[in-house]
């Protein structure tokens, strides 16, 4: 049995297909099961098909296999070598930088950004850090915001706002979380920084 389908399947990362071509790969298990069942049911009963199921059935051998291509890519990447993955976890640190101002960035996002599973996001942090992803991301935005707090061009920016940018936008959670950090409320931090304390 052969079998065509698009260059680019939907929810793959680019040249994904690519990867994989010329490997032989089981598909005795999991999704590759229910995707040889599923094909071998068509061929089975393709005379009792009507021409308007077609599309239907065609969307859904389609979504069956992005799912087992998906699992094909993410178990490749498991063994990956460890300076790809410091390559991949620099990447990520960069992506997130850029992104400390977007409230909705999250693991989730991340991790769709990056072609990767949630899971294998977490796995990557704790393999290079002992902090959690959130925590990560929450404690790169206080920074973010300290450093500014300090910036004698931004004295006259009201403090809420340049939270807000930076991805805190809840002014009394910011406020608890900077102060379990430095030790003081924004406000007395940058008061003492701009009068010449130690920041």
């Amino acid at each position: 049995m052969s079998l065509g389908f698009p260059g680019a399947l939907p929810r793959l990362p680019t040249g994904g297909i690519d990867r994989l071509r010329g490997r032989r790969t089981a598909a005795d298990s999991g999704v590759g099961t229910l995707l040889t069942g599923f094909l071998t049911q068509l061929v089975r009963h393709a005379d009792t098909f009507r021409p308007s199921d077609n599309l239907r059935l065609g969307t859904a051998l389609l979504d069956l296999l992005s799912a087992y291509f998906a699992h094909l890519l993410e178990s490749a990447a498991a063994p990956e070598p460890e300076g790809r993955r410091r390559t991949l976890a620099l990447r990520i640190s960069a992506f997130i930088q850029q992104h400390l101002h977007d409230p909705e960035l999250s693991p989730a996002t991340i991790a769709a950004g990056h072609h990767i599973s949630v899971g294998c996001l977490h796995r990557l942090f704790r393999e290079h850090g002992s902090t959690t992803v959130s925590s990560w991301i929450r404690r790169q935005r206080l920074e973010a915001v300290r450093h500014d707090l300090a910036d004698p061009l931004l004295r006259t920016t009201p403090i809420h706002l340049i939270a807000a940018r930076r991805g805190l936008p809840h002014a009394a959670v910011f406020s608890r979380a900077f102060r379990a950090a430095y030790g003081l409320p924004p406000k007395d931090y940058r008061r003492r920084v701009l009068a010449g304390g130690v920041a």
